[in-house]
């Protein structure tokens, strides 16, 4: 709602549940379980909406409610209904990893929605977005965050573009990440370039940074590389949705 009132928008709730996952080999579930399930579900989406409703009842601007129970994958329900906004706020609160059918993966989600998304601890704390920080690379994924990110960019009042670099490379980084900072004065977004040794892995190097520079928010683009390789490697995306810090990703 805070954010939503900075940048003058919509603010739209989307929830969805699926129903209750069988695999082969389960005992027989008769009508009246299954019936039973959709009731649960369908009252706990109905819960969603009055909690909603009740945190924004003093928002002063348009407010919409989206849900459904679907036998769709919830990654590809919540992309779909994306086309709506700008931006998708969502909670790094951690889901059960052995039931998908309340809660949606936000690596899945962050590659099929076609719009950016922002990631927030479940603090509920108030987010100033007064200081920010894009992890530049030279890729497609870090050009679209950054673009996309220019709104919340414009709020904040020190921007950093940082590139983590091997340290034959760190003058090259540099000249990219001036590119960025004057491409951004061009949008009126005064930014410092920064261009570091890698001294390890680059998602530990990063977080340390980040701590130093007190940084509200963390620009990025995701899964710059295979998702396999992130999950196995411990890669900077997969570092972002695990560590409990305030982020905008873009795929």
């Amino acid at each position: 709602m805070d954010l939503g009132a900075r940048c003058d928008a919509r603010l739209v709730g989307i929830a969805a549940c699926q129903p209750i996952q069988f695999t082969y080999g389960d005992d027989y579930i008769d009508g009246r379980t299954m019936a039973a399930c959709q009731d649960e579900l369908r009252a706990e989406l109905r819960t969603a909406e009055a909690e909603f409703r009740e945190a924004l009842k003093d928002n002063p601007l348009p407010v919409e409610w989206r849900s459904s129970y679907t036998i769709d994958a919830l990654p590809d329900y919540l992309a779909s209904e994306a086309r709506c906004a700008d931006l998708i706020v969502t909670s790094l609160a951690a889901a059960d990893p052995f039931d998908s059918s309340r809660h949606t993966s936000i690596g899945d989600l962050v590659v099929r929605a076609g719009r950016p998304l922002l990631a927030v601890p479940h603090s509920g704390a108030r987010i100033p977005f007064d200081r920010i920080l894009v992890a530049w690379k030279d890729t497609r994924e870090a050009r679209r965050a950054v673009a996309e990110a220019l709104p919340l960019l414009a709020l904040a009042k020190h921007v950093t573009v940082l590139e983590i670099a091997e340290q034959d490379d760190v003058p090259t980084a540099l000249s990219r990440v001036q590119d960025v900072t004057q491409w951004l004065a061009l949008h009126r977004v005064k930014a410092v370039p920064l261009a570091v040794a890698s001294n390890g892995a680059d998602a530990v190097q990063l977080g340390s940074i980040l701590n130093e520079q007190e940084t509200d928010l963390v620009v990025a683009g995701a899964y710059g590389h295979n998702r396999l390789r992130e999950w196995a490697f411990g890669g900077v995306t997969h570092a972002l949705l695990q560590g409990g810090r305030c982020a905008l990703l873009s795929h």
